[in-house]
């Protein structure tokens, strides 16, 4: 009892503290911009700000809720708040996504959480967005679509082997869990050429934990998500370390590939200067890699079983069109690219997925000068967020919103800059056509072999950071009865 009576008054002087430091500064950047119409809103809490709220409205299910509200109440173009201890203008609409998307490097510039910089330590000596920086230079060279559709059949060989593991023999199946196999799996061997269960295993269990703090209150205490998070970082970059330097060795002895992966360009590839990167920035470089090459795409595939199984009309064309491509290809014949490109019904169906339950919620910016959007002044140094319910939920945007209608896809597609689940401008994910890839190998696999029913139809879906159902997508399943 005393002990528990000490950690509470510990807990409350540090409030307290955090308290009267926030309500200091925040006093001294009010008196600093006085003269400024800054956007209208709330700050909330000292230090904590609407944190909670922000954060809380996503675990129960409706992160739009944050969004809407404000937006009837302060401005629908933007309003300010205070998100994880930062002063934050949130920029709504398409109008504030092509701002901040059309400004970056400009006026705004990428921005991550504190909680981010201290997980992934290599990116505190420069800074997160120079980080991100060098990855984006690295990437495209394996990311785009000439260099994926060598992955095509590599992905089908995958999913092939996970349906066989996880999904036969058995009449009912958690979606969830399995998509974030399947995704994993991909991408331990895409990132890393590792495509042993038991070794893909090794890293699979601490990722939840990891995805679920990186977007926390950095409040590095025993028990929360951020401690738990950083415990977890911890113990995947030792096993990545073991790999980077294993395959240093394969790659001195001709035993590896300079061009198999990801991992072997990093160790081969110098920078402007000629200096070769640590092995700690490697291994926090495929630690984000990993975590965004799976956990988005992870999300998507289960709200795909989601939805198929709620509408039956739609299932029925996704079948329809998957089982064509299956009739044309011959015993043990794999996917290849141009089956990928006949699956355009599938994708219209996997973007409105994307469109209701888009995995990125959002995304930081940071203002690097004092600039006036929409009539209000952003101060120096305040951060952004642009949201993509704020159009993607939007009856302006998307008619019908809560419709669940993949012909809005169809042609042109929806206006520019209200369909962003992928982000846009410079920063747009450099992933989009991989999880393209292998979401629609998800999709073809497991049409050709299941119906499915939700045990749970009122299941709650829940938003930490990603969506996600509470218990796991629990389905039914059912053998294929359309024959290719």
């Amino acid at each position: 009892m005393e002990l528990f009576f000490l950690c509470g008054l510990t807990l409350f002087f540090l409030f307290v503290s955090f308290s009267l430091f926030s309500l200091f500064s925040s006093t001294r950047k009010t008196n600093g911009n006085s003269q400024a119409n800054l956007p209208p809103g709330r700050t909330g809490l000292p230090y904590i700000g609407e944190s909670l709220e922000f954060l809380s409205t996503g675990r129960k299910g409706h992160p739009e809720k944050f969004i809407y509200d404000r937006m009837a109440k302060y401005s629908s173009q933007i309003f300010r708040t205070s998100i994880l201890g930062e002063a934050t203008a949130v920029v709504c609409g398409a109008a504030g996504n092509k701002f901040l998307f059309s400004n970056e490097n400009k006026l705004v510039s990428a921005w991550w959480p504190e909680s981010v910089n201290k997980i992934f330590p290599s990116s505190t000596q420069t800074s997160s967005k120079e980080e991100s920086k060098k990855m984006r230079k690295l990437l495209p060279n394996f990311l785009k679509p000439e260099a994926l559709q060598r992955y095509v059949g590599m992905m089908d060989t995958i999913a092939q082997r996970h349906f066989e593991s996880g999904w036969e023999g058995h009449q009912e199946v958690a979606v969830f869990p399995l998509a974030k196999n399947y995704t994993f799996w991909v991408a331990c061997k895409v990132f890393l050429s590792i495509e042993d269960p038991e070794h893909v295993a090794k890293f699979a269990d601490p990722f939840n934990a990891l995805a679920s703090g990186i977007i926390s209150i950095p409040i590095d205490l025993p028990g929360t998500p951020f401690n738990r998070a950083i415990k977890a970082s911890n113990l995947i970059r030792k096993e990545l370390s073991a790999i980077i330097k294993q395959r240093k060795i394969d790659l001195a002895e001709k035993k590896a590939s300079p061009t198999q992966d990801i991992l072997s360009h990093m160790l081969l590839t110098s920078d402007e200067n000629g200096q070769y990167m640590k092995e700690l920035d490697i291994a926090d470089k495929i630690l984000g890699l990993l975590i965004g090459g799976h956990d988005t795409a992870s999300a998507a595939i289960t709200f795909i079983v989601k939805y198929l199984a709620e509408l039956p009309e739609i299932y029925h064309k996704v079948l329809a069109e998957q089982m064509e491509i299956a009739k044309s290809k011959a015993p043990g014949e794999l996917l290849n690219w141009e089956d990928i490109q006949k699956m355009r019904y599938s994708w219209n169906v996997e973007c409105e997925v994307l469109r209701l339950a888009p995995p990125l919620q959002g995304a930081f910016r940071e203002a690097l000068n004092e600039f006036i959007y929409a009539g209000f002044t952003v101060p120096k140094g305040w951060k952004l967020y642009w949201s993509a319910n704020s159009t993607h939920r939007n009856p302006e945007c998307f008619p019908e919103p809560e419709k669940f209608d993949p012909l809005r896809f169809e042609g042109n597609g929806p206006a520019p800059y209200t369909f962003v689940p992928f982000g846009g401008g410079p920063r747009m994910c450099p992933g989009k056509e991989y999880a393209r890839l292998e979401i629609l190998v998800f999709m073809h696999n497991i049409m050709k072999r299941y119906k499915w029913e939700k045990l749970l139809p009122d299941e709650k879906i829940i938003v930490d950071p990603m969506p996600m159902p509470a218990k796991g997508l629990p389905v039914r399943l059912l053998p294929q009865t359309t024959s290719a």
